[in-house]
């Protein structure tokens, strides 16, 4: 396994964050992974992209890149132009990626995140859209080597994939050997009967691991069964990346959409979030039996 962070644990907005800056940053606290906002790589010029890579080089990092796709580019759409808009998006999320190397797709690239639930859904029209636009996704992706996991997320943000059950119909469904799910454990809490045995049900399908605590906090500032998902992972013979995701500060479009309404780091300023974050790598570690 390696261990990655998601750049906005600092940020508070999505497409601002300087990428080169936070490949050192997490190289320094001891990750290996650096997880960024795939819309951001497209609106990258091929400067800013190459500057990137070199930075990840230089630093040891793995890039992967994580979306929600907006409602204007929903894959699931039933209105053809909208559904099209978002293929389109991901073909240019992937063009750029592959200027950086970064090989691993993950979010809600079959739909648009946050769901609104005051427009009216059909659910299996949506998810038939919706296997079409990524398997086209998938085919473009090929040529560049990368794979797209597809994240299942809590009822309260998405409908179409809300567990490890209905991500692995779906991915069996696509059938294309570069998709596969994507898990997270904050989502997997809200949703799954067993954290440890919904991992062992998704097995060889499982391509990336999202984790956090049960309050968006750093791994150990919560109550999730760490044991639990560590020897789940073992059993599966997990060996991809597990990347952090917690949301700990108010404000912008990131404590909007994430619905952090208030200070979750106990008023920490960088210099702690740094030292809360590296301790909580070495925590993960520790649960998930891992030997560097």
């Amino acid at each position: 396994m390696k261990f990655g962070t998601y750049f906005a644990y600092w940020e508070q907005e999505w497409d601002k964050a300087d990428y080169v800056f936070y490949c050192k940053k997490v190289a320094a606290l001891g990750f290996d992974v650096l997880e960024v906002a795939a819309a951001s790589l497209a609106k990258m010029n091929d400067e800013q992209l190459f500057l990137l890579k070199r930075a990840a080089q230089e630093n040891n990092i793995i890039i992967t890149s994580c979306i929600g796709l907006p409602a204007d580019y929903n894959t699931a759409s039933l209105n053809e132009d909208i559904r099209q808009n978002g293929v389109k998006l991901l073909k240019d999320i992937l063009d750029a990626m592959n200027k950086v190397g970064s090989k691993l797709l993950g979010g809600i690239t079959y739909a648009y995140w946050p769901v609104d639930y005051s427009k009216p859904r059909d659910k299996k029209k949506e998810r038939e859209r919706s296997i079409l636009s990524i398997r086209e996704a998938a085919d473009y992706a090929r040529q560049y080597g990368i794979t797209l996991t597809l994240e299942t997320v809590n009822r309260f943000e998405q409908y179409i994939i809300n567990d490890a059950a209905e991500a692995v119909a779906f991915v069996r469904e696509i059938d294309k050997s570069n998709v596969n799910v994507m898990l997270d454990c904050f989502h997997m809490n809200i949703e799954e009967d067993n954290l440890g045995d919904a991992i062992r049900a998704t097995g060889k399908y499982l391509g990336h691991f999202h984790v956090g605590e049960t309050n968006r906090k750093v791994p150990g500032k919560g109550h999730m069964p760490w044991d639990e998902m560590g020897k789940a992972l073992r059993d599966i013979g997990y060996d991809g990346y597990v990347v952090m995701e917690p949301f700990v500060k108010t404000g912008g479009t990131v404590g909007g959409d994430i619905k952090v309404f208030r200070d979750l780091s106990d008023g920490a300023d960088v210099r702690k979030m740094d030292q809360n974050i590296a301790e909580a790598l070495i925590y993960l570690k520790s649960k998930f039996n891992f030997c560097s």
